[in-house]
């Protein structure tokens, strides 16, 4: 495998593991655009667990995990009492305090960045990757994932019938966090150096553009998403200056024709309806 190509699904892997970590939470219809803080989180514990005490990869990227989600429960108490706008802009300044704490700390590294010491290959983030995509499927497969669809379509209706709205959107917003800190910590380990400036708010808007361009309604849409905002721009380098032109226009014309994303249960039910009448034929 060529360095590029490694390079490229590399990237994609993390990318699709965030785009997990803000759909989980946008599934339950809240919009989290302070994803780009907790993958700080992740990368940063990541990273000094590794230099500072030298655990395995394993471990660090277990407590990266487990980081994310525990400071995500804390936060998602005062967050969640926000709704719409207010929501989004409250999770947007999370990430910046997360961003500003990192930048004035020397023990962090501080505008200069940190060097990790481990190292992991790009095999190692396609396994974890998969492994999430599963878990992404298996949870939106269970009762917490049909109590998610519910507040997501209706929270009112929700609510009369018996679904603890609070908590599945608390929970939705921890194993978010989590997932969050896990793609951070496997981003610091392959690229074996992090700074605060990579965590900003761009990241934090494309990755939740993966997700709102894949759709949130089924378990394929960040999949999909993230795979169409990594290997897309690659494939138009043939175009050379005009590949950024290109592919915001082939964004403007996915929103116009596919307002509800790539894939929606609707489209879905399409499909599985059509290959059942099939096999019911032969």
């Amino acid at each position: 495998m060529s360095g590029y190509l490694s390079g490229v699904l590399a990237i994609l892997g993390i990318n699709v593991i965030f785009a997990y970590s803000i759909y989980i939470t946008a599934a339950t219809g809240q919009l989290n655009l302070g994803g780009a803080g907790f993958q700080a989180i992740g990368a940063y514990a990541c990273a000094i667990l590794s230099n500072e005490l030298g655990l395995p990869i394993y471990l660090t990227l277990i407590f990266s995990a487990i980081l994310g989600g525990a400071i995500s429960f804390l936060i998602a108490f005062p967050v969640l009492r926000t709704k719409g706008v207010y929501m989004v802009l409250a999770t947007f300044a999370i990430a910046e305090i997360v961003a500003g704490i990192i930048l004035n700390s020397d023990f962090l590294g501080g505008p200069t960045g940190m060097i990790v010491n481990n190292y992991i290959e790009t095999e190692v983030v396609l396994v974890v990757a998969i492994i999430v995509v599963f878990l992404g499927f298996y949870i939106m497969s269970t009762r917490i994932g049909l109590a998610m669809r519910a507040v997501h379509d209706d929270e009112a209706v929700a609510d009369l019938m018996g679904v603890n709205k609070r908590a599945i959107q608390v929970s939705a917003f921890t194993i978010g966090g989590s997932i969050a800190g896990l793609s951070g910590g496997l981003y610091a380990l392959y690229f074996g150096f992090i700074e605060a400036q990579y965590f900003n708010a761009n990241i934090s808007i494309f990755v939740l553009l993966y997700v709102l361009i894949g759709g949130t309604q089924t378990a394929w849409g960040p999949l999909l998403g993230a795979s169409f905002f990594t290997l897309i721009p690659e494939a138009l380098r043939i175009g050379d200056d005009w590949r950024f032109f290109i592919f915001g226009v082939i964004i403007v014309a996915m929103m116009i024709l596919r307002p509800e994303g790539i894939v929606t249960r609707d489209a879905l039910d399409r499909v599985w309806s059509k290959l059942l009448s099939r096999k019911s034929n032969v």
